[in-house]
């Protein structure tokens, strides 16, 4: 396959970007879209360009750093991670843009890569349990309902990639802050932190500068883990509910 790739190039985050056209040839559909975009480093460094940057770590879809917009889509065509998306997803002649996220919260930092510590943050600020909890219990002392275990690992394998907050027209980061949310509130030893934690939480995500939620559902169509659109609801609720118990 020949491919034509527009890559936006920026240095710095106060400098100027502009999107950059390359010839990508000698694609096999085998590829994964990293892939690619290493055949076309290793060109521009045989002939002394500076490469383009972009974030990649695991390569397996599970780490969340290879984010970025695929022809307008977060992640591209298909609802996986970039580092799983295929070349037999485009064909001979494709005219291909990459760009990096876009949002407030997420400034850039050179070409694909942005700074998503803002993720950190809310995280930071109450996504853990703190609770003493001694030696691992056996699986069974402590029971849990099955429809609570099985929402709680539905959410719990966000990997904070941020395609929610690249897709959603507002930037904003809901279904992120309502995966961990969600994740921890259902189990038993997330209990004794339930109420601050949702409170604490959404506090961190709005300092941030991410933008409201207004349900289009875009970051739940492109979440490469699945997380549900409901899981939002289930965070508005837990945020009502520690409100009221003030």
């Amino acid at each position: 396959m020949k491919i034509t790739v527009r890559a936006w190039r920026q240095a710095g985050p106060e400098l100027p970007g502009e999107m950059t056209e390359y010839t990508v040839d000698g694609i096999t559909p085998d590829m994964s879209f990293l892939e690619m975009l290493d055949v076309l480093n290793e060109s521009l460094i045989v002939k002394g360009e500076e490469p383009i940057a972009f974030d990649h770590d695991c390569r397996e879809g599970i780490c969340g750093m290879c984010g970025v917009v695929i022809n307008g889509r977060a992640h591209g065509p298909e609802q996986t991670t970039a580092c799983q998306l295929h070349m037999r997803s485009f064909s001979d002649g494709d005219v291909i843009d990459v760009e990096p996220w876009r949002a407030k919260a997420f400034p850039v930092i050179k070409d694909l890569v942005v700074d998503r510590s803002a993720f950190d943050r809310i995280i930071q600020s109450g996504g853990y349990i703190s609770v003493p909890t001694g030696s691992a219990p056996d699986a069974h002392a402590t029971p849990v309902p099955k429809a609570a275990a099985d929402s709680a690992f539905e959410n719990a394998t966000c990997i904070g990639c941020g395609a929610c907050v690249a897709a959603c027209p507002n930037g904003s980061a809901m279904l992120f802050t309502a995966a961990k949310v969600t994740h921890l509130n259902l189990l038993p030893q997330g209990q004794p932190e339930r109420r601050s934690r949702v409170l604490n939480m959404v506090s961190a995500m709005d300092a941030e500068d991410f933008g409201g939620c207004t349900n289009t559902g875009e970051c739940v169509s492109s979440c490469p883990k699945g997380i549900p659109l409901d899981s939002i609801a289930t965070l508005n609720r837990e945020y009502l509910s520690a409100l009221r118990s003030q």
